[in-house]
């Protein structure tokens, strides 16, 4: 792919980023918090650039990972590992999410059962996808 642009939603946070290809969605309890709804997010080649890094909040949420948002309007922008390895950004800062088909869901174990994506996709456990992205990791 291409470099994209994305942005929050009050345009406060804007940034470059190169995605891998398409989608994947996040169920698990701590994204489903963090944006309010299930995550929808695009894996990068590498870290994004941002314009202005003066509005970017950062959560540590684990020992290993953060979450950055927008401090001024609060959008979930993406997640990242601590060492730099993991960058994925939510779909929906980008103009047209829908450029990214919907290719995998993780941690299906956590799914709440009100909802159901429809479509046949590689779906994970929690401990599945974390066995492939971090096996010396947990949680």
């Amino acid at each position: 792919m291409t470099e994209l642009q994305g942005q929050c939603l009050c345009g406060a946070v804007r940034f470059t980023a190169i995605p891998k290809g398409g989608a994947a969605v996040c169920h698990c309890n701590m994204c489903r918090r963090w944006t309010g709804g299930i995550n929808i997010a695009v894996d990068l080649s590498e870290p994004p650039v941002f314009s202005d890094e003066s509005k970017l909040g950062v959560y540590r949420s684990s020992d290993w990972a953060e979450r950055l948002f927008c401090s001024q309007c609060g959008s979930s922008i993406m997640y990242r590992t601590v060492d730099g390895v993991h960058n994925v950004v939510s779909a929906q800062c980008f103009d047209d999410p829908s450029q990214f088909p919907l290719e995998s869901e993780i941690f299906i174990d956590e799914k709440p059962s009100s909802y159901s994506l429809a479509g046949e996709r590689p779906r994970m456990t929690g401990a599945e996808f974390m066995a492939m992205i971090a096996p010396d990791k947990e949680g």
